[in-house]
């Protein structure tokens, strides 16, 4: 399998001392989540909770300086300063293990002696490190600003001014109190992110990039823009389980984008496709990345409302992309792969459905036993169970050493980051800012939520070109948050709000990082293709302002409601979506030229006033839009009709 031989080539290019460290502290780390998340006591090893996330965040820190070369690139050997700091995270993490129950009952994070004070010095400079290598030097800076911002917040004018305190009572608070470092951010990681992410590592590296690959293939491969529809689905079911736009791109792309040129599509609409199928897979559930577990936690609500909650905002987003890719196939008259090259949908079932089983398995646990946290263990073990009994899938312990390589590589990329986020967080604890800057965006935005709502997406679409989704949705979660919710707006809704457009830069030049990365891939100019992106995913810039507006459209309402929000929103998605194409599916096209641009504008406003049908902040009633939404679309969609007969094209 492509996935195995990939894993087998890190093993050789990290070294044999190094790979076999990565692959030992990975499996203590997890055999450690496990014992503590199931209370196993195994060797009378019981531990509070800050004993245990000292543990498991200093073994990762440890194991990101083997991962992570000194400029951040994750080729090559570790060298000796590598592996010197490596061994430094470890004992510093013996230290603060050992200390741990002192810390507790002693109030460290304001009174340390001087011994943890120097400790904390060199964990806190260790976690600096680890962040630059793994989250690159914007989110460094921003990170090394908000950790030494105690140091000087009495200095900076209103609204930013706070509580100031000394370098050590900054640094002590940062290592040994509960709000920063090891706050809220790692605390999901410890409790529930990890065991998904080592499900969907496991899942990658079994076969399971390749079984839904086919499995869209046989479902959607077939029609108009068969191959862009195929990666759409793909992409969606990988990211859903990666959490990782970058990552999903180069595994899904490969396929995907070559397969969308061949059938006609042109390289930037290719490349563009998959960018967006691949990002809109991190806000899909079942999974959804890391993000939505920290999302869970700083929510205190059980993931699978924060997953029930996402499903119809991402319903919306790839039904939007997969209108405007058939209206574009429609419109470049494109034909779907022929069927000779297709696998029949029957032998991809019967040669996966290991895969449909564990994840019936893992849906059945989150939804109906809510046992999030230990669900995605048990689906991780029932997976390597029958794909080690099934020989077509069996993996030898080379491989088997190389997929624990990805899944450490992982954890230690996302224990670097979010050790780095919550020195952010823990700055905002310890100086006061929290409370106080919410009442002064409030007072900034005069009051009205709208601009709120302007300014809110704007900070975290700058803040997004920066951080990763993780890091930024946390930062934001902590100032601006508040802020919207004091403005009347639901809860639930405005943290999906930050997550949506903190995702946004992904796709949106200068920054678009998926976007670039599938433009290499299809041999295209990167802006261009970023501002394709733009386009085909403009759902997702909008669709936010539809479920803050309108919690209805996050199930946050009796269910004839949320249906009915539903079903308006989904005739609305589809219309703006054939707007930005300029041809009506099924209808026919939109005239060029200045009449035409005034059908579009028509179309899509309309559109808008169909997907927000109610919302008590605008004073909208569901009769009201709804009807005018309707008069507005009547005038393209007949014109566009009359042309498709008089004509004689396919719709």
């Amino acid at each position: 399998m492509s996935e195995d031989k990939g894993q087998v080539a890190e093993f050789a290019a990290l070294g044999r001392a190094a790979s076999l460290a990565v692959i030992g502290g990975t499996t203590l780390g997890v055999l450690l989540v496990i014992n503590q998340l199931f209370n196993l006591h195994a060797f009378g090893l019981v531990l509070i909770d800050g004993r245990y996330l000292y543990l498991l965040g200093g073994l990762f820190l440890a194991i990101s300086f083997l991962v992570f070369r000194i400029n951040g690139a994750k080729v090559g050997k570790p060298s000796i300063l590598d592996w010197v700091l490596a061994v430094c995270a470890l004992a510093v993490t013996g230290y603060l293990v050992a200390m741990a129950q002192k810390n507790l009952s002693g109030g460290w994070e304001y009174a340390a002696p001087e011994q943890a004070q120097y400790a904390a010095y060199v964990f806190f400079a260790l976690v600096l490190e680890a962040t630059r290598r793994a989250g690159g030097h914007v989110l460094f800076g921003i990170v090394l600003l908000f950790a030494f911002y105690p140091t000087f917040a009495s200095h900076v004018p209103d609204p930013f001014s706070g509580f100031q305190s000394t370098i050590s009572e900054a640094v002590s608070y940062h290592v040994y109190s509960a709000e920063s470092s090891f706050g809220i951010p790692m605390k999901a990681f410890g409790g529930v992110v990890i065991g998904f992410i080592l499900f969907g590592a496991v899942l990658q590296h079994t076969g399971g990039g390749k079984f839904f690959n086919d499995l869209a293939l046989a479902l959607v491969g077939g029609y108009r823009g068969g191959a862009a529809k195929v990666s759409i689905f793909a992409s969606g079911f990988m990211g859903s389980m990666s959490g990782s736009v970058i990552s999903n791109v180069l595994t899904t792309g490969a396929v995907s984008i070559p397969a969308m040129k061949r059938t006609g599509f042109s390289a930037r609409t290719a490349a563009a496709t998959e960018a967006c199928a691949s990002t809109g897979g991190v806000l899909m559930p079942p999974i959804m990345g890391a993000t939505a577990f920290v999302m869970a936690s700083f929510l205190s609500r059980p993931y699978v409302e924060i997953a029930l909650a996402a499903t119809i905002p991402s319903i919306l987003f790839y039904f939007g992309l997969f209108a405007q890719i058939d209206s574009y196939s429609a419109r470049r008259g494109l034909k779907g792969m022929a069927r000779a090259d297709l696998p029949r949908l029957r032998e991809t079932l019967r040669e996966g459905w290991l895969y449909v089983g564990v994840f019936a398995v893992l849906i059945f646990m989150l939804v109906v036993l809510r046992r999030e946290t230990s669900a995605p263990f048990y689906a991780t073990a029932l997976l390597l169970i029958i794909n080690q009994a099934l020989p077509s899938h069996r993996m030898s312990l080379r491989q088997f050493g190389g997929m624990l390589i990805g899944v450490g590589q992982g954890l230690a990329e996302l224990t670097a980051i979010l050790l780095g986020v919550g020195l952010i967080v823990g700055s905002f604890s310890a100086t006061g800012l929290a409370g106080t800057l919410v009442n002064e965006l409030v007072f900034m935005a005069g009051d009205n939520t709208f601009v709120l709502l302007l300014m809110g997406a704007l900070t975290a679409f700058i803040f997004g070109m920066g951080m990763t989704v993780t890091a930024c949705y946390i930062f934001l979660a902590v100032v601006l948050a508040p802020a919207l919710e004091q403005g009347g707006l639901n809860q639930l809704a405005v943290h999906l709000f930050i997550l949506y457009w903190g995702m946004v830069s992904y796709i949106t030049p200068p920054v678009a990082l998926g976007a670039f990365a599938a433009s290499t891939m299809a041999g295209e100019n990167a802006i261009r293709t970023g501002f394709e992106a733009m386009r085909l995913g403009g759902v997702i810039y909008i669709a936010p302002f539809f479920f803050v507006l309108n919690p209805a459209l996050i199930g946050q309402a009796p269910a004839w409601e949320v249906m009915t929000a539903l079903s308006s929103a989904l005739v609305g998605v589809a219309a703006i979506s054939m707007a930005l194409q300029g041809h009506i599916s099924l209808v026919g096209p939109i005239r060029s030229g200045a009449p035409g641009l005034g059908l579009r504008v028509l179309l899509f406003a309309g559109g808008l006033l169909l997907a927000v049908p109610e919302s008590a902040v605008l004073g909208v009633g569901y009769a009201d839009s709804a009807a005018l939404g309707l008069l507005l679309c009547a005038l393209p969609l007949t014109l566009a009709y009359l042309d498709r007969r008089r004509l004689g094209i396919v719709a």
